[in-house]
């Protein structure tokens, strides 16, 4: 979707300042939160690329103006609330108004908090043969769907090569949708700078994606 976390090769928004020495929380409830987010999503209540669109969708101005884990925090709620398993007014007194709703698996304890924490495996056997190779010149189509995908809008339109096949992998657009794996190739393409952004822009500047097979031509 045209959302403005896509951020990619967007101008306005300054230099990017990276923290010294950043810890992995600034504050006790953002661990939390990626608590919550992994064991909801390892009890099956939505899949890694629902999580993501949740995100996506927050309201712009809400979206600017929250950190990290303020995104992950408000996603997850109207996530939940709209999979049925709680709703906007216990989020707002802050416990459970009914009993709750069995997940797909259950309780977990201390000793799974390893295996929840490991990230999942996303490659699936190829349904037909790879459409392109190492060296193929690939367009990334021009496309502008209103749910999740993985592709930039920044190189849509833009003639790159491929630079590596992947195998086949769950294809996000789908599963964000609950539409099933339909696993699809996936590929790293490189894109030249000048090719991304005019004459003006550095020559030396290359950018590599991994895009999925539907999001690529021929060129």
């Amino acid at each position: 979707m045209n959302g403005v976390h896509d951020m990619g090769g967007m101008d306005g928004f300054g230099k990017v300042e990276p923290e010294p020495n950043e810890p992995v929380f600034h504050a006790e409830w953002e661990s939390r939160v990626l608590a919550m987010v992994r064991a909801m999503g390892a009890a099956g209540a939505y899949n890694i690329d629902m999580s993501r669109f949740y995100r996506e969708i927050l309201p712009p101005d809400v979206y600017l103006a929250s950190s990290y884990y303020k995104k992950w925090l408000l996603g997850l709620e109207d996530l939940l609330i709209d999979q049925g398993l709680v709703d906007a007014e216990e989020i707002t007194m802050g416990h459970a108004l009914e009993p709750a709703r069995a997940l797909k698996r259950g309780k977990f304890t201390l000793d799974d908090v390893e295996r929840i924490m490991v990230r999942g495996k996303f490659e699936r056997p190829a349904q037909a043969p790879a459409k392109f190779k190492i060296g193929d010149r690939a367009r990334a189509r021009n496309i502008h769907p209103a749910t999740h995908t993985r592709l930039p809008r920044y190189v849509r339109g833009r003639v790159g090569v491929v630079e590596r096949v992947h195998g086949c992998h769950v294809f996000p657009d789908s599963a964000a949708q609950e539409a099933g794996e339909n696993p699809q190739w996936l590929y790293t393409i490189v894109f030249e700078g000048t090719e991304l952004w005019g004459a003006d822009s550095d020559p030396t500047v290359k950018v590599s994606i991994d895009a999925f097979e539907p999001y690529l031509e021929f060129s």
